[in-house]
């Protein structure tokens, strides 16, 4: 019997346009409830799906120290996120729900 091997799966393999980032950001907002570190690490996984030094760069950010702020222990700023999304050609919007 020939033994099947398989690369681990990464979410980030999978964003490859704004549409798909969008997607992603959306259903992760849905799942992530009142946890901020699960955003945070969401737009980690999303930042390298693109160029992460290029991304760091335009949020003005070491790449070193963005890495850390969008890590699952990360605890990045709200201007930090806004100028994450603004970055990656995305825009934060609120709608109301009730």
């Amino acid at each position: 019997m020939t033994k099947t091997e398989f690369s681990e799966y990464d979410s980030a393999d999978y964003l490859t346009s704004l549409e798909h980032i969008a997607a992603y950001l959306e259903a992760v907002l849905e799942e992530a409830g009142d946890d901020p570190a699960f955003v945070a690490k969401a737009l980690g996984t999303i930042a390298r799906s693109q160029n992460f030094s290029e991304l760091a760069r335009k949020v003005g950010m070491s790449r070193e120290g963005l890495y850390k702020a969008l890590s699952a222990d990360g605890n990045p700023s709200y201007a930090t996120i806004v100028k994450v999304a603004k970055a990656l050609g995305l825009k934060i919007e609120f709608h109301a729900v009730a």
